[in-house]
This record gives structure tokens, sequence and C-alpha cells, in this order.
């Protein structure tokens, strides 16, 4: 009986547990997602997948990956969707589908104040200009400024490249706006730099915001993850998330 009993249990444990999604991110991009002094991962972007995987009914599990490998990752499988501030554009649609937007804060260039440099390639030749690797700022400066005699030096996280912006060894430092905000111009240490003039345009590169990500053949992962980001814009939750991180609107028109 008592076997019977823990077979029973056994059964009705498996019955009732909560299907898992897993969600790869790099949390090196604050206030979007990063790591808390006690390890947990947090951010608007994290709270807002919790939130949709609430409304689905299945558990995150979030599962860590450099950034310039996670599309790799994704398709070999280790995860089922990309969470990570992870740009729209022609090129990654190739390689894998996005859900509707999630957020679009435009992209930014810091520099020393008093430099005299713009985001025009003429002004940055013979400068070195630094970004995290495998971003849409690399694509972008690559593109732009690599064959203009501007050196493209790319970081495994933006907060290396924003060490050696004050050290010195760079001369300007890409990333999104609101994370150069949050993380450098805002705080002591950014006292002495400003965004640099006029702001980065490029809508091939920089698409129509940022979203979610899943393999080519997971349309109908990516319907119901399309289902739970509609709910919560709707129900005022997104708007309640945004809040906890942001003084505007991070949708965008």
């Amino acid at each position: 009986m008592k076997k019977l009993w823990l077979l029973g249990a056994l059964v009705a444990l498996t019955l009732n547990a909560q299907p898992v999604l897993k969600l790869g991110t790099d949390p090196t991009f604050a206030p979007f997602e990063s790591k808390a002094p006690n390890g947990e991962i947090v951010g608007f972007e994290i709270d807002i997948a919790k939130a949709m995987c609430e409304k689905m009914g299945v558990k995150p599990v979030w599962v860590e990956n450099d950034f310039d490998t996670i599309i790799p990752a994704l398709q070999a499988k280790k995860f089922d969707v990309i969470v990570s501030g992870m740009t729209v554009n022609d090129k990654r649609k190739q390689q894998i589908n996005f859900i509707d937007k999630v957020f679009h804060t435009p992209g930014a260039m810091v520099v020393k104040k008093g430099s005299g440099l713009t985001t025009l390639a003429g002004s940055l030749k013979g400068k070195n200009v630094g970004m995290q690797q495998g971003t849409t700022y690399e694509q972008y400066a690559r593109k732009w400024y690599a064959d203009k005699g501007v050196t493209v030096t790319p970081y495994k996280t933006p907060d290396l490249a924003r060490e050696d912006l004050m050290a010195g060894r760079l001369d300007a430092v890409m990333d999104d706006s609101v994370v150069l905000e949050t993380n450098f111009l805002a705080k002591p240490e950014g006292k002495d730099y400003e965004f640099a003039k006029p702001p980065l345009h490029d809508d091939s590169i920089f698409g129509i915001g940022a979203a979610f990500g899943v393999r080519k053949e997971d349309t109908a992962l990516q319907q119901k993850l399309n289902k739970a980001l509609a709910e919560i814009r709707k129900d005022g939750t997104y708007n309640k998330i945004a809040k906890k991180y942001f003084s505007f609107d991070p949708y965008g028109d």
C-alpha cells in the first residue's frame, strides 16, 4: 500500500508540474537585464518575460549566455527564447524569428566633454570607438566607420568598453542610450562625458526596436508569446513594470 501511495503521489506531482520555458540572456545590459548582488537576474525585460510566462502558465528558467553567441545557442536548443535586448533587423531575421516589439530606445555614442567629436565618420577618423561585441552597434560601426580610418574595438561586455573609455584607451563608446544614461552618464564617473550628436540612425541595422527571439520552426511558441505580450500591454502590466525602471514609455512609437 505504501508503494502504491508513493506512486500515486509521484503521478500527481508529475501531472501538476508547471511546464518550463528556458530563456537565454546575457545579464550585462542594465536596466534591461543584469545581475543583482545576490546573483538573481533582474531587469525590465526580465520582469516583462516573467509576466508573459505567467500569462502562458509556464515557469521561466534562465540560462546565461554571452550575447555574441546567443543566436547559435538558441539554434542549438540550449534554451527556447532569447531575452536579451536584441534589436530586430533583417540580418538577424534571416537566422531566427522575433515576437512583436518589446521596447524601442535609440542607440547613442558617448564621448568626453569638450572633445568636439560627433557620430560622423569624418569626425572620428583616427579615433578608437568601442562597443559590446555581436551587437547592432558593432554592425553600425563596421558599416559606417571601419573603412573610413576609424578603429572599431568590440568588447565582451559594455562595462569593459566604458572602463577603457575612462582610461583613455577609447575615444567613444556606442550602446543603447538608456543603458549609457543609467549606467554611466548619471553616475559620478560619467560626469566628464556626454552624448555625441547627431543621433545614430540606420533602419537596416536598428530596425523597429528590440524583441524576444525564437527558432524559425517554433511558430506556435512565437504566437503564444505574442498573445501574452498583447495581454500584458492591454491589462496595464507592461506599463506598471516600465514605471519601475523608466521615467518615460520605453515601448516607443
